[in-house]
C-alpha cells in the first residue's frame, strides 16, 4: 500500500462520498474507486460498506484507519527528522500533554535551549495515550505524562505530583462555604475530558452515567477563559490554577463532604537516552 492510496482510504472514510472525496484529491471519481479496490484487495477485507445514497466504514475499516493515520503520520515525521538530521549537532525530542507542559516542563525547556544553543529542540504537545506510542516508535526521546508506563526497556519516574482542585470565578458567590457532592449535579460544571486515569474516573463518577453538560473542552488550559466569564466551576490542576488564584481572577471552593485524588505526573524514556540539563 502507498501513501497516496492511504490519504484516498482516509479522506472517503471523512467524505462518505467518492465524488466528493475525488474533489477534494483532485483525481477523477475511477481513481479513487480503484484505489479504494486495490487497497481491500491487498488487506482482503472490505473496508466500506457502499449503499446508493452512503459510504461507511466497514468493521474492518474501523479497525484498520487508526492504522492508516499512524502510518501517514510516521512517514510525514519521519521525513522531517531527515530533513533536520544536518543543520544542528544535535537534537531533542520531548512530547507533553498540555496542562504539564504549562505548569511543569517550559522552564526546564528554556533551560536547556540556553544551555545548549547548537541543539535543536522539537515539543510535541498531545495526549499521553498518542506520545506514548510516538516514544515507542522512536520519533520521541522523552515524555511527560499522566499515564505510567512499565516496560523492560523503558524508565518510568514520577517526576511531580498536583493538588485537583475545585474552582470558579472570582465573583461567583454560590459556593462561599463549600460545596456537597451531590449539589455537583445541579451546578453549571464545565467539564473537561482528563485523560488521567483515576483523576477522570473519580471526576466522571461525580455524575450520573452519560450525563449531559452545558459545556465540554479536551483542554484544561482553555477551560480557564469559561471559568473566569461565566459562573461555572470545574476541577482544574492546582499548579494550572495557581496564577489565577493569586490575582484573584478564581477563587477555590472547598470539598465538604468528599476529597478530591491527588494528580501524578510521570516522566519516561528509554533507558539507553541520557537525560541533559534537569530534564
Amino acid at each position: 500500500m502507498d501513501t497516496q492510496t492511504l490519504k484516498t482510504f482516509i479522506t472517503l472514510a471523512t467524505l462518505h462520498n467518492f465524488t466528493k472525496t475525488a474533489d477534494a484529491l483532485f483525481v477523477a471519481q475511477s481513481t479513487v474507486t480503484n484505489r479504494i479496490a486495490e487497497l481491500e484487495k491487498e488487506i482482503g477485507k472490505q473496508l466500506f460498506i457502499r449503499n446508493k445514497r452512503s459510504v461507511a466504514l466497514s468493521g474492518e475499516g474501523e479497525a484498520f484507519i487508526n492504522y492508516a493515520k499512524r502510518i501517514l503520520e510516521l512517514e510525514d515525521i519521519s521525513i522531517r527528522e531527515i530533513n533536520s538530521l544536518n543543520n544542528y549537532k544535535n537534537k531533542l525530542r520531548v512530547g507533553t500533554t498540555n496542562t504539564i507542559y504549562e505548569c511543569h516542563i517550559y522552564p526546564y525547556i528554556m533551560a536547556y535551549m540556553k544551555s545548549n544553543p547548537q541543539h535543536a529542540v522539537k515539543i510535541t504537545i498531545g495526549h499521553s495515550d498518542d506520545l506514548l506510542r510516538l516514544l515507542q516508535d522512536d520519533l520521541l526521546d522523552i515524555i511527560y505524562s499522566y499515564l505510567p508506563f512499565i516496560k523492560a526497556d523503558y524508565s518510568c519516574d514520577r517526576f511531580a505530583v498536583d493538588n485537583l482542585i475545585l474552582v470558579t470565578n472570582s465573583n461567583n458567590n454560590l459556593y462561599e462555604n463549600g460545596i456537597k457532592k451531590d449539589e455537583l449535579v445541579n451546578s453549571n460544571y464545565l467539564y473537561c475530558n482528563f485523560a488521567l486515569q483515576e483523576v477522570g474516573l473519580f471526576i466522571k463518577e461525580l455524575f450520573p452515567p452519560h450525563f449531559q453538560f452545558g459545556f465540554e473542552i479536551d483542554n484544561s488550559t482553555k477551560l480557564i477563559p469559561y471559568l473566569i466569564t461565566f459562573n461555572g466551576i470545574s476541577f482544574l490542576p492546582e499548579s494550572l490554577a495557581t496564577p489565577y488564584l493569586e490575582n484573584n481572577t478564581l477563587q477555590r471552593i472547598k470539598l465538604l463532604d468528599f476529597n478530591s485524588p491527588k494528580i501524578n505526573c510521570y516522566k519516561i524514556h528509554k533507558k539507553s537516552f541520557h537525560l541533559e540539563d534537569g530534564l
